[in-house]
């Protein structure tokens, strides 16, 4: 009798097993039958290449997108106008997916292998025009499933913008938007496809604004008292300091306001700064430094200065058991073959200057436990993860060997390459939330995998931003 409760409850257990991929299967073809039209959302959102805070038409385009998918969309959440939370289905587990379109200023560029600028002031050199649409691609066709199968609980696809120092997710975690979320997913455009449990750089930035007095520089230099001195000094003070601060520190400046004309004392000159880390602490320690070599640059050159905060960040929590369960998922998707004309695009753009010659091949296949895309960078991602347990994967959306923030991954996503990147992620996405609404035991152990590595359930988030208001306009 035992022996054939046992059989009963393997073969059960193995029709569910296949029931569950016959189901991916089909979601993976509709995402396919799809292509075409989220291929043309995201080349509207590369073409508007709206930068953080200003993503008006990307937004509203997501939005929409969602509100035609039958999602209930709350706009202007966190006292942000371009951040949104869509919501399809009730009750318990919630899986929350991240999207994010914002672009870089600067890096426009034509979808071609050689540099060539649109002539507009931005660009998608991260590739968040595909994040956000592969994202909503994602969360309707698992909406899509649910309301096919009757499947319990709630998909949540939120809108996340300004990631590129902007901050825009600690906003809305401050606001208590991802309290409800069960688990959060997310992804980056890569150039190869990867799901690793790594971390990333902590970050703070901000504006260091000196303010002197004008004068003629030659006729009456004494008069004045230059701004710029200010920031130079500065400058000089941080670029010593980098020798006395933890060797994976990274410290980041451009002067954004130098003054107006060589002849006049500047009266205003403005740097903008950014300090990475892995951990938050050392950010902080070195922030601290920052402000008082700003105070000092003051003394000395007789001006005043204003330190304004923009943008601070944790390093991403790692969680091993969600990348387990999204890695089995992107392998089962796999990766894509460049065609002939992919090809010779990715042969001329590998022979620019700053690419890498990696095997093209790569594109077809899948890498485990390689560095998160965001590990050499920072992520407002980070902060999701310390309230919420939190997964993410890179794809192939570049060239490989192509840097991100460069004109070479504008050029590779605003054409087929990334489009292909983009359904790979869209598809891994939805699978490991298909997943975790079908087992959640996997949302368990991912939870006290979480509650350990943070510290306890007594862990108290506390944002780097202090309690400043998004910076609406920080890319002015």
């Amino acid at each position: 009798m035992q022996k054939l409760l046992l059989t009963c409850t393997a073969f059960c257990l193995a029709m569910s097993i296949q029931a569950q991929e016959l189901d991916k299967k089909k979601v993976f073809s509709r995402l396919v039958e799809r292509e075409t039209q989220y291929g043309q959302i995201a080349q509207k959102i590369w073409n508007y290449a709206e930068v953080g805070y200003k993503e008006k038409q990307s937004s509203l385009l997501l939005q929409e997108t969602l509100r035609q998918a039958g999602f209930t969309v709350e706009a202007g959440v966190a006292d942000i106008p371009t951040a949104f939370v869509a919501t399809f289905g009730q009750g318990k587990p919630v899986i929350g997916i991240m999207a994010e379109y914002d672009a870089l200023p600067g890096l426009s560029q034509d979808s071609i292998p050689t540099k060539r600028s649109l002539g507009g002031n931005s660009g998608h050199a991260c590739g968040h025009h595909l994040f956000g649409t592969a994202s909503v691609a994602a969360a309707i066709a698992v909406r899509d499933w649910m309301k096919e199968t009757g499947q319990k609980g709630t998909i949540k696809l939120y809108g996340c913008p300004a990631e590129e120092g902007g901050s825009g997710k600690v906003y809305m975690v401050r606001a208590g938007l991802f309290s409800q979320a069960d688990v959060m997913l997310h992804w980056h455009p890569n150039d190869e496809n990867t799901v690793s449990a790594s971390s990333s750089l902590a970050n703070k930035a901000g504006k260091f604004r000196f303010y002197g007095l004008s004068s003629h520089a030659a006729a009456s230099p004494e008069r004045g008292r230059s701004a710029l001195d200010g920031v130079e000094a500065m400058d000089h003070m941080a670029n010593m300091m980098r020798e006395h601060v933890p060797s994976s520190t990274r410290i980041h400046y451009v002067i954004t306001n130098g003054g107006k004309a060589p002849n006049i004392v500047p009266d205003f000159a403005e740097v903008y700064y950014y300090v990475r880390s892995p951990q938050r602490e050392v950010v902080a320690d070195v922030w601290s430094r920052l402000e008082k070599i700003a105070e000092g640059a003051a003394l000395g050159t007789g001006t005043r200065y204003e330190a304004e905060l923009i943008g601070g960040v944790y390093e991403v929590l790692p969680n091993q058991r969600l990348a387990s369960v999204m890695g089995v998922n992107l392998k089962a998707v796999g990766g894509y073959t460049l065609n002939a004309s992919e090809l010779a695009f990715a042969k001329q753009l590998q022979q620019t200057v700053g690419m890498q010659a990696v095997d093209l091949a790569t594109t077809n296949q899948v890498f485990m436990d390689r560095p998160d895309p965001s590990g050499g960078g920072s992520t407002d991602v980070g902060d999701v993860s310390w309230v919420v347990p939190t997964v993410g994967l890179g794809t192939a959306t570049w060239v490989p060997g192509t840097s991100a923030h460069s004109w070479q991954a504008v050029a590779a996503g605003g054409m087929s390459i990334g489009r292909k990147g983009m359904m790979v992620a869209a598809k891994t996405l939805a699978a490991t939330a298909m997943d975790l609404f079908k087992k959640p035991a996997l949302i368990e152990e991912a939870r006290a995998e979480w509650l350990t590595k943070r510290g306890g359930a007594e862990f108290q988030y506390k944002s780097l931003l202090g309690d400043r208001k998004p910076a609406l306009n920080y890319r002015d």
